[in-house]
């Protein structure tokens, strides 16, 4: 394990600080809270000589993931920050950069999508992007958002696919925090020189992007992409490993938390799994067994490997800070569900969905959960889905 440096950052710093260690070609960018600080930091890098990069500062989110896919596409390391309605503007090129397999880096914030309009923490934004052919890892706290850019961008030249990493709002992105952060030198020994396998600048070897695709070929590109997603999770294992080596931090596809005799476990993602790990913590004082499952990869999701972590639990909740505003279930706990009936377990499962537009969740309300699994658990029915904090 290399020297690393103790330093005080917040989420947006933390994103931004990888970033300058990461040196990419291009970044281009349009401001948005509460993600504006991770370009805004990173532009004062390129002012005053700290990084090679080219900044281009776009007229919109729609424009710059436009001009990182120009940049990419030419053989460019290409990285880019947004939020919420950026993102959202972004959508349709999203999809675009997925299809042509570019290693784009995207920093999200997580940040709650209009209407009505508000600037605080849900996941919605960054579930917009689950069926889009992008990998898409969720952060606990700074020191997540800082180690899960560096990996990003050996996840995504690895895969040939992008990336998004993303933070809490304003409870991440603003909130200061005590983080290690490798040697400069370690970290750009780390992440590597790009070397592109296909990219329009290369004039020995020249190639069309973009072209039309029909009946004839669209179906096996899209089944190349759907492949590449699958084989990305043995690279995110791979990167993990060899980043553990130089950071000693272990990332994998999910973490558990006190699951090894766990009766009931919770699923949470992001900066709420830091405050059910403090409930645990009260309830084992007491003596109940109980754990969480914090999903680090959402895309590709680890369906197989987290219903395993489950078999030997007699209840589940699952938290999601976002509605999929289908009639049931959040999205999160749809994976889940579809996770256990695939390894056939038949599992009691209730789904909270909390935190909309950056209500705050409370450790009673955690710890009310687990007493709804409990009573779930003994046969009492309950509601199969609870909006939780909603006042009535």
């Amino acid at each position: 394990m290399g020297k690393q440096n103790i330093v005080a950052r917040t989420g947006n710093e933390a994103m931004a600080e990888a970033m300058r260690q990461i040196n990419p070609d291009v970044v281009a960018a349009y401001p948005i809270t509460p993600a504006t600080e991770v370009v805004q930091i990173f532009a004062s890098y390129v002012a005053d000589g700290l990084v090679d990069t080219e900044f281009v500062p776009v007229e919109s989110e729609h424009s710059a993931m436009s001009a990182c896919i120009g940049s990419s596409a030419a053989g460019g390391r290409v990285m880019t920050g947004t939020s919420s309605q950026g993102l959202a503007l972004m959508g349709e090129m999203i999809y675009i950069a997925a299809g042509l397999r570019l290693p784009i880096i995207l920093a999200d914030v997580n940040r709650a999508l209009s209407s009505p309009i508000n600037i605080h923490c849900d996941h919605s934004d960054t579930m917009m992007l689950r069926d889009s052919g992008w990998v898409q890892i969720f952060s606990e706290n700074a020191q997540e958002a800082y180690d899960n850019m560096l990996q990003a961008v050996r996840i995504a030249e690895t895969s040939r696919i992008p990336v998004v990493v993303t933070t809490d709002g304003f409870i991440i992105s603003h909130g200061m925090e005590r983080i290690e952060i490798l040697d400069d030198a370690a970290a750009k020994a780390f992440v590597g020189v790009y070397k592109p396998k296909d990219y329009l600048l290369n004039f020995d070897r020249t190639l069309t992007l973009g072209a039309i695709d029909l009946q004839d070929y669209y179906f096996e590109h899209r089944v190349q992409l759907a492949e590449a997603m699958k084989n990305s999770k043995s690279v995110i294992l791979d990167v993990a490993k060899d980043y553990a080596k130089q950071s000693g931090r272990n990332y994998g596809l999910f973490e558990t938390y006190k699951m090894e005799d766990a009766s009931f476990a919770i699923i949470a993602m992001g900066s709420t799994a830091g405050t059910t790990k403090y409930v645990i913590d009260g309830l084992r004082a007491k003596g109940l067994k109980v754990g969480l499952i914090k999903p680090r990869i959402f895309r590709p999701f680890p369906k197989d490997e987290i219903a395993a972590a489950l078999k030997g639990v007699k209840a589940v909740a699952v938290m999601d800070r976002s509605d999929a505003v289908n009639g049931h279930e959040g999205p999160l706990a749809l994976e889940i569900k579809a996770a256990l009936f695939d390894n056939g377990l038949n599992k009691t499962l209730l789904n909270y969905i909390y935190g909309l537009g950056g209500r705050e969740i409370t450790t009673e309300e955690i710890e009310g959960i687990y007493n709804d699994l409990s009573e779930a658990s003994k046969g009492k029915k309950m509601n199969r889905v609870t909006y939780l904090g909603v006042r009535e």
